[in-house]
């Protein structure tokens, strides 16, 4: 059975009730607790922590050197482990990293539907920063990252992290991110799980993270 509505004057009198109460209640308590807002980790240190993390939520980790060259090469060698053939990236993956390829590289660009990008098998992006204490990645839509919907199609997704963009704690990475930009926070592969906790990977992007740890 359906319920109707209260009136206006009902309406009037409990939001009257409500603004005669509010003057009473008690002022709000305010926030005691110490917070860290930096880390002192040496880029080492936020390195192996980082690691740690990634391994932690079932993603690979390969480690290389910090030229294009190096970084290029490591693309390379994880695209042909995992046999993939066709590619989409950014434009500045694209140049950077992928302009000698042996693989079909796709350029990324608005008129790529979602059918495009299934029909591909991987996409290699950078990142705008990682964070070494969650493990989180995360990508902003610049020219490294791509459009939110390349990294979500593909059941592989090749990450370029430089060494230079792995921050300590979270308050770090949101000092330095641009909070005008589309922000999409990577923390592993994509995975859910039902209520008796059975893992399913890919449901919602990726089935496979592979982050190529750079410096």
């Amino acid at each position: 059975m359906s319920e109707s509505l209260p009136d206006a004057g009902a309406r009037a009198t409990i939001l009257g009730r409500l603004r005669e109460a509010l003057p009473a209640a008690p002022a709000p308590v305010p926030a005691t607790g110490t917070y860290r807002h930096t880390a002192q980790w040496d880029s080492q240190q936020r390195a192996e922590l980082l690691v740690d993390r990634l391994l932690d939520y079932k993603a690979e980790v390969v480690r290389c050197g910090p030229s294009q060259h190096e970084m290029g090469v490591a693309v390379m060698t994880v695209l042909h482990r995992h046999g993939a053939g066709r590619v989409v990236a950014p434009p500045a993956v694209v140049d950077a990293l992928l302009a000698f390829a042996d693989v079909d590289v796709v350029p990324d660009s608005p008129g790529l539907t979602a059918r495009d990008l299934d029909a591909v098998d991987a996409v290699v992006t950078g990142c705008a920063l990682a964070i070494a204490d969650t493990g989180v990645i995360v990508l902003d839509g610049d020219r490294w990252c791509g459009r939110r919907a390349i990294t979500l199609v593909p059941d592989l997704h090749v990450c370029v992290v430089r060494l230079d963009h792995v921050v300590g704690l979270v308050p770090e990475a949101i000092a330095r991110l641009d909070p005008t930009r589309p922000q999409t926070w990577i923390a592993g592969p994509s995975a859910t799980s039902d209520i008796e906790l059975d893992r399913v990977e890919g449901v919602h992007g990726p089935r496979t993270l592979v982050v190529v740890l750079a410096g």
